[in-house]
């Protein structure tokens, strides 16, 4: 530019240099800052201080948050569009993930005849397993791989559109070893450098929320413990949520689904702001899914909350109550928009090891064989204990939950609010019926509580955003664990 000034680098620096050698060896020379003992020399001296420290970057925190969901269609027989849908894809190879129960339901029926409609080529992996292990997982995976598929339909519940998820990963990254991108500290936790093949989700629970989520969860035989993959760019392409699915779900499994809708939501709702989450990413690839409260989320779990608590007694208690039913597949959704960008955080990373380390007990109208722990309600059963634990850290956002159950909180004091929604949970669940009151309906008893405490400890991903869980003295989560499982025995 005409004019201008050049100064080279090297004069540059040597200019900074200089004028910062005057600005902390001697007092500014204005008549409010003269006098030498002004706290102008304190503030030199942090300054000083300041560049002599190094920085701690895994204490810097969180600046930004992103939203991330998948695209969602939603209204009743939406199902038949998905052959269409891969046709616009270009598809030429579908791989079909359901599991033994759903194959037989109309929603399966569906999907085929729209695959064979408009000339999909189609292959059926119908053996994923209900609350899958890191073996069946494989299983699907070994199952996939030889077929090379370039796209994925996932038909059924959380169990299934997660094993997709997962067959797809290790498809579109053959080379990679199973733990690479599975949760640290139980995996290596790397990020998924790349976008997978498309993946259309079509969800017949109301309740995990899989199909907006970049998440799938498993169990890790090994550890005991449940753990997963959480990256964005595991999610779904294509969410096709159809009313008409849910309609087959038994009376146990709306409830156990729907616990699950309830407590992504209360969760996602009280996790830690997202500007409190540390350390802060070094590179936008490295931000987690789970990123904590924050504005965005907020809207979708609280709508999820309200219309959990009025439609799931009804979806539960009235096979016919069919507005009930497309409420709580609705809720399900926006839930897992909220959970799937804020996080989960003691609710869930408690029940992993609930699910994982079942001592014999089998739920209620769940039609397979051996012993199970449906996941909303190893969810559910600490309910009650957490949200009293966590209720100090917020209480505005607690009591606002709580009014959502109908309580009057008018006249509540702030101090109370963990204890007042702890009490309409409790009271909810017990409304709901035919749910285990605490733990030691799960056949879990005092000398079982060690065993649950370590297998929650790995699950730093959400342990991380429960609020009053000191994680920086590991003797002190570990009593603060302990003395919630305890507080979980009965309620």
């Amino acid at each position: 530019m005409p004019g201008a000034i050049r100064i080279s680098p090297t004069r540059a620096t040597r200019a900074v240099n200089l004028l910062r050698a005057v600005q902390f060896t001697h007092p500014p020379s204005c008549p409010c800052h003269a006098n030498p003992s002004h706290h102008h020399q304190a503030s030199v001296q942090q300054a000083r201080r300041a560049l002599a420290t190094p920085i701690d970057k895994s204490q810097e925190k969180e600046y930004a948050f992103e939203m991330a969901a998948s695209s969602i269609r939603f209204g009743p027989g939406v199902t038949k569009e998905v052959g269409m849908d891969f046709k616009n894809l270009g598809a030429k190879r579908v791989m079909v993930v359901t599991d033994g129960n759903v194959k037989k339901l109309n929603a399966m029926k569906q999907v085929i005849q729209g695959l064979e409609q408009e000339g999909v080529p189609y292959s059926v992996f119908d053996a994923v397993r209900v609350e899958p292990k890191d073996s069946s997982i494989k299983q699907a995976i070994d199952f996939a791989k030889p077929y090379a598929p370039d796209a994925f339909l996932a038909v059924g519940g959380g169990s299934v559109i997660d094993t997709a998820k997962l067959m797809n990963l290790y498809t579109s990254f053959p080379e990679a070893d199973f733990l690479d991108f599975v949760n640290a500290p139980l995996g290596r936790g790397l990020p998924i450098q790349g976008k997978l093949k498309p993946l259309i989700a079509v969800p017949t629970t109301a309740g995990t929320g899989s199909e907006t989520t970049g998440t799938a969860i498993f169990d890790l035989v090994s550890k005991r413990a449940k753990t997963g993959i959480a990256h964005r760019n595991l999610k779904p392409t294509l969410g096709i949520v159809d009313p008409l699915n849910t309609r087959t779900m038994p009376s146990a499994v709306h409830a156990s689904s729907g616990l699950d809708v309830l407590c992504h939501s209360l969760e996602s709702w009280t996790a830690i702001p997202y500007h409190e989450r540390t350390p802060r990413p070094s590179n936008p690839i490295n931000r987690p899914a789970y990123q904590g409260a924050n504005p965005i989320s907020d809207i979708f779990s609280l709508q999820a909350l309200r219309d959990t608590v009025k439609y799931l007694p009804r979806a539960v208690h009235d096979p016919d109550d069919h507005e009930a039913q497309s409420k709580m597949l609705l809720a399900a959704t926006l839930a897992g928009v909220g959970f799937g960008n804020a996080g989960v955080h003691l609710c869930h990373g408690m029940s992993y090891p609930i699910s994982g380390q079942n001592p014999g007990y089998k739920h209620a109208g769940y039609q397979m064989e051996g012993p199970i722990i449906p996941h909303g309600v190893s969810v559910a059963v600490t309910a009650p204990a957490v949200f009293r634990f966590t209720g100090a850290s917020n209480p505005e956002r607690h009591l606002a939950a709580a009014e959502c159950f109908g309580v009057d909180i008018s006249n509540v004091k702030l101090e109370s609010a963990g204890e007042v929604l702890g009490e309409a949970l409790a009271e909810f669940l017990v409304k709901l019926g035919d749910q285990p009151r605490g733990l030691k309906d799960l056949g879990f008893g005092r000398e079982h509580i060690d065993q649950l405490v370590e297998g929650t400890m790995p699950q730093a991903r959400v342990l991380m955003l429960a609020p009053n869980l000191d994680m920086s003295n590991v003797d002190t989560e570990r009593e603060q664990l302990r003395k919630l499982f305890e507080d979980s025995m009965d309620y």
